[in-house]
């Protein structure tokens, strides 16, 4: 289930925040500082989208027009879904408040209206019915097998950057290009070995045909 979310500017201005029930905050205290701290490590040449592991908890972030959409999920939450719900959210913050978002001067939290758009997403999204229809959302942004997901202790605790987050996407990327240019250079040998002798023999064919008949 989707547990909390935020929504921060990336010099670290939060703008919007769910509101959580009392157990739920109290559950998720620990791990809110650790978004806190998550949050303060984005910046402009971050990976745009990953899941970082934490624990039973996965935070999940996107960045779109420099503003940051995180939120915690229960680890056996499906990532597809997470990052449905939080470009759900982006799109619709965006269309409201757009560039008022990015002004400066805004005091923290100006848009904490934006909770009750959450919420209704947060309902929509931790139903079971979410998940029987996942296929049939979008999904050219989430394709998990590009989304990085790191350790929250490594992360944090041993000194690993977002940046080197990046660097590793990126290469993850590259091999995933490698792999399928291999792939579609084995499924074409494979054609070939299987329809290659016919071919020849329907040609052959063909110009023994055309050169006993027509010449």
């Amino acid at each position: 289930m989707v547990k909390s979310t935020s929504v921060t500017r990336l010099d670290g201005l939060p703008l919007a925040a769910s509101v959580d029930d009392e157990s739920t905050e109290r559950k998720l205290e620990s791990h809110k500082k650790q978004a806190k701290l998550i949050l303060k490590r984005l910046t402009p040449s971050t990976e745009k989208q990953a899941s970082i592991e934490a624990g039973d908890y996965t935070f999940h972030y996107i960045i779109e027009h420099g503003i940051s959409y995180l939120c915690i999920c229960d680890r056996s939450y499906p990532r597809k879904l997470a990052f449905s719900y939080l470009e759900e959210l982006a799109v619709e913050f965006w269309g409201t408040y757009g560039e008022e978002a990015l002004q400066p001067g805004l005091r923290p939290f100006a848009f904490v209206q934006f909770d009750i758009f959450m919420q209704k997403s947060k309902r929509v999204y931790n139903t079971p019915r979410a998940n029987d229809n996942l296929d049939k959302l979008n999904t050219e942004l989430k394709d998990v097998t590009r989304v990085m997901t790191k350790n929250i202790e490594d992360l944090l605790y041993r000194g690993d950057s977002l940046e080197k987050m990046t660097d590793l996407s990126s290469d993850l990327r590259f091999s995933s290009a490698k792999y399928k240019k291999a792939a579609r250079r084995v499924n074409l040998e494979a054609l070939w070995k299987q329809y290659g002798p016919v071919f020849i023999i329907a040609f052959l064919f063909i110009v023994f045909i055309y050169w006993r008949f027509f010449t």
